[in-house]
């Protein structure tokens, strides 16, 4: 009996949240198939590719990452060249130097530097403030304000914050809002029920909802990523319907990664460990149903970005 394939697509969809402006700029979601699973439905919008920038600078001790910014004088110069890496979609700038229990860059100074990151920039720009639920909450409504029209999105809010977020930020100047929550499909609705009922539209949100290196313990990730992607086609949940931001540089810190080769000579160069860590660990965000991923590497992002297209 010759085998008679059924497409698995489904009623329900993913919602589009776009950031950015003009030619550049990027959606999110759409889809209403399961991950990579073109061959059920065309796949509207493919998974992206973000490229990582903290306002420490690039890391010196990666040489791949140190050559690609060498001619960089500033963090504005940094945000320039990324926006010129192959396969990168949008630019991540990661504020760390906010964080109060590192060098404690001042709200003022921090939205000094998104100005000048946003004049430059020529891909869509997402936001990570200080980590920090208090700063972030007045942090993230300042930034709104002085990129007010750029459509950023801001990763990212959580329980403690997102009221003073999702109405200073999203409400006021119509930026886009990650809401970010533990690795638990529960939480993640519940956050998203409560940015919604402050009048938010799904189309303003994006979730974040737990990261984790491949080996250490991303099998909770991806059962996590699984079931919500899950839930948002197959039930129709629309509190789960948002597509999903999913940030890997963690895998640049894992022992595969930093181990010196004098130490474990038989793993190989320290360098070529750390981009297959953060490659294994986006593939499997992907194919566990992240619409974008956040790299670091250059040739991590080429890699990425060509297996998305080979996919789709």
């Amino acid at each position: 009996m010759p085998f008679k394939r059924v497409p698995q697509k489904f009623n329900a969809s993913i919602k589009e949240v776009v950031i950015g402006t003009g030619g550049k700029a990027v959606t999110l979601g759409g889809e209403n198939v399961l991950p990579f699973y073109g061959f059920d439905a065309p796949i509207k919008n493919p998974p992206r590719v973000g490229i990582e920038v903290s306002d420490l600078g690039p890391d010196k001790n990666v040489p791949g990452i140190a050559a690609f910014y060498k001619d960089a004088k500033s963090i504005a110069d940094v945000v320039k060249r990324a926006c010129e890496m192959p396969g990168a979609s949008f630019v991540y700038l990661s504020l760390d130097s906010a964080d109060p229990n590192g060098q404690n860059k001042s709200i003022e100074d921090c939205v000094a530097l998104c100005k000048e990151v946003a004049a430059v920039a020529t891909l869509p720009l997402v936001i990570q403030g200080s980590k920090n639920t208090e700063k972030d909450g007045q942090l993230f409504v300042k930034i709104a304000e002085a990129l007010d029209g750029k459509n950023i999105l801001l990763v990212s809010a959580k329980e403690d914050n997102y009221k003073s977020i999702a109405v200073g930020a999203v409400q006021a100047y119509n930026q886009k809002i990650c809401a970010e929550s533990a690795v638990d499909i529960n939480l993640a609705k519940q956050l998203n029920v409560l940015i919604s009922q402050l009048g938010i539209k799904n189309e303003s949100v994006v979730m974040h909802t737990g990261t984790a290196t491949a080996g250490y313990g991303f099998e909770y990730v991806s059962s996590s990523l699984d079931r919500i992607k899950a839930a948002a086609l197959s039930q129709n949940d629309a509190m789960l319907q948002m597509p999903i931001l999913t940030p890997v540089g963690d895998a640049w810190s894992v022992k595969e990664s930093i181990v010196s080769e004098e130490d474990f000579p038989d793993w190989g160069p320290v360098e070529e460990r750390g981009i297959a860590m953060e490659i294994t660990t986006a593939t499997a965000a992907l194919a566990s149903g992240s619409n974008a991923v956040i790299l670091r590497h250059p040739v991590s992002v080429a890699t990425i970005s060509k297996l998305v297209a080979a996919l789709n």
